[in-house]
């Protein structure tokens, strides 16, 4: 199987783009961004593209391919109500439109969040991420799936890009093991949301959006 990642500068794409490096049914690994991850493996193919809002420049070298795990996002709290709309649902479709193009056989799965609206109600983060959802699963890939893994504890070296994520991520540690504690079924690692995305790819799932307690299921397959 040959994926592609993106986001893999960030924890949750690294985290994803490490379970495809060590997965053995996973031949060849393209990770997409704007800059290089500074890793060297045998599986791995890096393609630098400064332009998300288009990829038909580039629709030759995305042919071919089974998956794509999408882990490109940004924090509404560090952007305008427009240019997160660009980033999360216009940078999305642009991608996923060509890749279904190109790979309309293809798996495509998607990194949401929990609390996200499915219904789009209101202009905050919830309404762009449920229309982002609804129009991914509505554009006729052989399989689409909208991950919404609420919190996420990082593993295997997977960590947050920016020095104020890394920061919140080593003061919090200790809040989001103990809500693990109380409520198990509420938080993942990054291992487990990349298992459970090969998963899908591989075998498929009775359902099309992936809430934590799926992923755990997902992820002892």
């Amino acid at each position: 199987m040959k994926v592609i990642v993106t986001g893999a500068s960030g924890m949750v794409g690294k985290g994803v783009l490490i379970e495809c490096l060590e997965n053995n049914e996973i031949t060849q690994v393209l990770s997409i961004g704007r800059k290089t991850l500074g890793m060297n493996h045998p599986k791995l193919k890096e393609m630098i593209h400064k332009d998300f809002s288009e990829f038909d420049s580039v629709k030759d070298e995305l042919k071919g391919y089974d998956a794509c795990f999408h882990c490109m996002g940004v924090s509404s709290a560090s952007f305008g109500k427009e240019a997160y709309y660009k980033m999360t649902y216009g940078f999305t479709m642009a991608l996923a439109k060509t890749l279904f193009d190109v790979n309309p056989e293809s798996t495509f799965t998607y990194v949401s969040g929990q609390g996200t609206d499915s219904k789009e109600k209101g202009t905050g983060w919830a309404a762009v991420k449920g229309k982002t959802e609804n129009d991914l699963l509505a554009m006729g890939f052989k399989q689409a799936f909208m991950f919404r893994p609420g919190g996420i504890l990082p593993v295997k070296g997977a960590e947050p890009s920016g020095k104020v994520g890394k920061r919140l991520m080593k003061s919090f540690t200790w809040l989001i093991k103990l809500i693990k504690t109380i409520a198990p079924n509420s938080i993942v690692n990054t291992s487990q949301v990349g298992i459970a995305m090969i998963q899908v790819a591989k075998n498929g799932y009775s359902e099309t959006i992936i809430n934590p307690k799926d992923i755990l299921k997902l992820s002892k397959a």
